[in-house]
């Protein structure tokens, strides 16, 4: 399975591992990949994703908030 996030496009990152002695080795940062479903309203279904920590966050946090803002109210402002 390869480690990017489906929403975002990010991938593992690389770099060194230094230790006390400062012997530089290579290592890989991987994303924290989670499988998440979503249910989908205008389609009947549920789609299953498999997204980073981050978009996770973004993507709960959007359905939370309405994603355009609603028109202006008409009266009288006092």
């Amino acid at each position: 399975m390869s480690a990017h996030c489906r929403l975002t496009g990010a991938q593992p990152v690389f770099g060194k591992k230094i230790s006390h002695s400062h012997r530089c080795t290579s290592r890989r940062f991987d994303l924290d990949i989670q499988t998440k479903r979503y249910w989908l309203p205008s389609e009947e279904r549920s789609v299953r994703l498999r997204l980073s920590a981050r978009a996770v966050k973004t993507v709960d946090g959007s359905a939370s908030r309405p994603l355009s803002p609603g028109p202006e109210p008409v009266g009288e402002c006092v």
